[in-house]
């Protein structure tokens, strides 16, 4: 919902990866965001109406994205969505950060408005898996960012690292980058950037997507 920047943006590049799309925005004249390549469905009107997120297919979707220039309309519609639709991956982008936290408190995940937004909607939306942001030149290290199991949350970053021998290089926490302490711990919605060997990276995502192993238990 929201054929601004953020929402063109990410629209063509879910298309771009295969991915079925349909982009809702009140103004008609906005999908000319799109490019003339586009082949995903415009729908025309309020991304809160039921009827209207019908006609979008949402009772097929996988994720939804409020990225309209309404706090208002973005949460409504991402509560509709969840609630009505029964769509988990859901995403809202919120421009007041005192409002965004207490939404990400509540479970509803939200986007700051950075340059990087489309990239975070990407994230929020399809499935849970590990994006790489860097390699190093010999391509033996990846900085990579990961979806943790909601059970990892309150496990010392530590024991993150532990878990996958790799080190936490830091955390975006309500849509701000922030170097972690000693006693920092995961928190419902952190993105956590790991650095990790190139060849362990899909091993470390099978294993932060899973409850962490019990403490004296056997993480076979």
């Amino acid at each position: 919902m929201g054929c601004g920047r953020v929402g063109a943006a990410a629209a063509t590049t879910l298309e771009a990866h295969g991915h079925s799309v349909a982009v809702i925005d009140q103004d008609a004249a906005a999908f000319r965001r799109l490019p003339a390549t586009f082949q995903g469905q415009r729908v025309t009107g309020v991304g809160f109406d039921r009827e209207i997120l019908r006609q979008a297919g949402i009772a097929d979707a996988y994720g939804f994205a409020a990225v309209s220039s309404g706090d208002n309309s973005n949460v409504l519609a991402a509560r509709v969505v969840r609630e009505t639709f029964g769509i988990d991956n859901v995403v809202a982008r919120i421009y007041d950060p005192d409002r965004a936290e207490v939404y990400q408190r509540l479970g509803l995940a939200t986007v700051a408005t950075v340059p990087w937004a489309a990239d975070q909607v990407l994230r929020a939306v399809l499935p849970a898996g590990a994006t790489g942001e860097y390699q190093d030149a010999s391509g033996k290290l990846t900085l990579v960012n990961f979806d943790l199991h909601p059970d990892w949350v309150g496990q010392d970053l530590s024991a993150i690292e532990q878990a996958v021998g790799g080190r936490v290089a830091f955390v975006t926490r309500f849509g701000e980058a922030m170097l972690p302490g000693p006693q920092t711990v995961y928190q419902v919605g952190d993105l956590v950037h790991l650095m990790l060997p190139t060849d362990k990276m899909f091993e470390a995502e099978k294993t932060l997507a899973a409850s962490p192993p019990s403490e004296g238990g056997d993480a076979a």
